[in-house]
């Protein structure tokens, strides 16, 4: 990961960014540390996605240990298949 600091990421904002596409660049500040990292688009959607799908399982899981689970074949006579 490239790491500038917010001097240089206002400096250079275009080159930044461009680097962005390959990797992700880290923006530290004087004092305060790690303040903010720019990524590409891609990487973003990728990066969310892969939380969602984590929390579907999570749910899914917890779903599963839920009391009171129905089967398969009990909701098929309750709804009437």
């Amino acid at each position: 990961m490239t790491s500038v600091t917010l001097s240089q990421f206002r400096s250079h904002q275009s080159e930044c960014i461009a680097a962005a596409q390959r990797e992700p660049v880290e923006i530290t500040s004087r004092g305060a540390g790690r303040r903010a990292v720019v990524v590409s688009p891609e990487f973003y959607d990728r990066a969310v996605q892969a939380l969602e799908d984590q929390a579907d399982v999570l749910a899914a899981a917890d779903a599963r240990r839920e009391a009171g689970r129905v089967s398969h074949e009990e909701l098929q006579r309750e709804i009437g298949l």
